[in-house]
């Protein structure tokens, strides 16, 4: 799995850093990082934050070959 967060429509409301806290993390008020390839036992929490961010600002990937449970 991949996540790209759009930092420049991020407004810093932390629900992702309330929901999958070992994925996203505030630094500061409002300076977000967050760990682009989280494993997939983060799945669901990666989902329900993308899910719950009032700005839609977080994108979840797929990597090649894992819809078809592939590995690289």
């Amino acid at each position: 799995m991949r996540i790209v967060v759009d930092l420049n429509r991020c407004q810093g409301y932390a629900q992702c850093v309330y929901l999958a806290h070992e994925v996203f993390r505030l630094n500061g008020q409002e300076a977000l990082t967050y760990e682009p390839n989280p494993d997939d036992q983060r799945r669901l929490q990666v989902e329900r934050a993308a899910a719950a961010c009032p700005v839609q600002a977080i994108v979840i990937d797929r990597l090649d070959g894992e819809e078809r449970g592939e590995t690289s």
